[in-house]
């Protein structure tokens, strides 16, 4: 299973974007249980991916990050390469999509 890095501010959420090149932000609420379904499967899928970091965060605790990601909804699951948005994925995910997404990128990018 992918380790988790628990992000409880904007800034600490800016400053692992920053630092890893690689960084996937999932954005989750204590009381979801989509959310709760969906992580299990994410740092699954993100095991096969050693570069990526993911960073954890809940949205109650973060409350700022709906207006600075823009996030309307929770999960949401954002990708960042170099400090851009590459992915974003919200409440439905499709696994097999985002494989074959990350699986480009990952060879695009990874160091």
């Amino acid at each position: 299973m992918k380790e988790l890095h628990e992000l409880n501010s904007v800034r600490a959420i800016d400053a692992f974007i920053h630092d890893h090149p690689l960084s996937f932000v999932y954005v989750s609420r204590q009381d979801c249980s989509v959310c709760h379904a969906i992580l299990p499967k994410l740092r699954s899928l993100l095991a096969d991916y050693p570069q990526i970091r993911l960073g954890l965060v809940d949205a109650e605790v973060a409350r700022d990050i709906a207006s600075e990601f823009l996030i309307f909804s929770v999960p949401a699951l954002l990708l960042f390469v170099n400090g851009k948005e590459l992915i974003r994925e919200g409440r439905f995910v499709k696994f097999d999509s985002l494989r074959t997404q990350l699986d480009r990128i990952y060879e695009a990018y990874a160091i």
